[in-house]
């Protein structure tokens, strides 16, 4: 069994908003996990593949994950990004500039 390959960007996604409502995914899951999410969709009659990881999603996923973030963890996040700023300054970086900093390593 291959490791599943997953990539998201966010199509929604702005400064300082908490979550995006959508992602767009290219997923590559073995046969079962393509069965399975199948069934589901059937099941609750679903119009694609997407709703039924939707679905899955919220029958079994706050076992894994808060179904919303907590003020607390927001609050966190964009004062750490602040000190981050007023220490730094807001930068902009080329990409022969990221290169030469990732290659250097």
């Amino acid at each position: 069994m291959q490791p599943k390959e997953l990539k998201i960007s966010p199509t929604n996604f702005m400064l300082g908003e908490i979550m995006a409502n959508q992602v767009t995914m290219n997923v590559k899951v073995n046969e079962y996990t393509s069965r399975v999410i199948g069934v589901i969709k059937e099941k609750y009659g679903l119009k694609d593949k997407a709703a039924a990881l939707d679905k899955f999603a919220q029958m079994h996923g706050e076992e894994y994950a808060d179904r919303e973030i907590k003020d607390e963890v927001v609050r966190e996040v964009i004062e750490s990004c602040d000190r981050h700023i007023k220490k730094y300054g807001f930068r902009k970086r080329t990409v022969k500039d990221l290169r030469k900093l990732i290659e250097s390593d």
